[in-house]
């Protein structure tokens, strides 16, 4: 493919031909994003041959009073389809590592507690394996339920955990 320009220099008109050029193709997405309710469904494609698609299912929390401002992560992923599936929360920074973190989905189970893993200036991860049965329990959840953890002076911190869209955003996760 060729182009013929004009380009004005000091009031003459000159026409300049471009040699053919080859048309570069539009890289692949390496990030993309889905909503389902207050959950989202997150895939990354990592570079290799062929090249492996990476997905998660991830709720964003918020304090209570702080309109944007995340205080914590709820993330269910798996690094292929051959291994199992993981529960990994990330929590602000100034926590108390010792008690680990819970997810409490219902006040009548037993919550789901994870050890804190690793800890960095702006954030602290604590993750563990997520059972099938535990995301069976997930799956049925319509009513909130709560992360909770120690902040590093000892006060007990609760987070809303919403659990509107949980069910959609997990199956379409499990088809990717």
């Amino acid at each position: 493919m060729s182009a013929t320009f004009r380009i004005l220099l000091s009031g003459i008109c000159v026409a300049v031909a471009t040699a053919g050029y080859a048309q570069v193709p539009s890289p692949q997405p390496q990030r993309t994003s889905a909503s389902y309710g207050d959950w989202s469904v997150r895939c990354e494609l990592q570079a290799g041959t062929p090249p492996q698609k990476s997905c998660d299912v991830a709720l964003t929390l918020v304090g209570q009073g702080q309109a944007a401002s995340p205080v914590a992560q709820v993330l269910i992923t798996r690094p292929n389809k051959k291994e199992p599936m993981r529960l990994v929360m990330q929590v602000q920074p100034n926590v108390s590592v010792a008690p680990g973190v819970k997810l409490v989905y219902d006040d009548k189970q037993p919550a789901l507690a994870l050890p804190f893993s690793r800890c960095f200036p702006n954030a602290c991860f604590a993750s563990g394996p997520l059972t099938d049965d535990a995301a069976k329990k997930l799956r049925a959840r319509t009513e909130p339920g709560r992360v909770e953890f120690k902040d590093g002076n000892q006060h007990d911190v609760a987070v809303p955990v919403s659990f509107n869209g949980f069910t959609t955003a997990f199956d379409a996760w499990q088809k990717e």
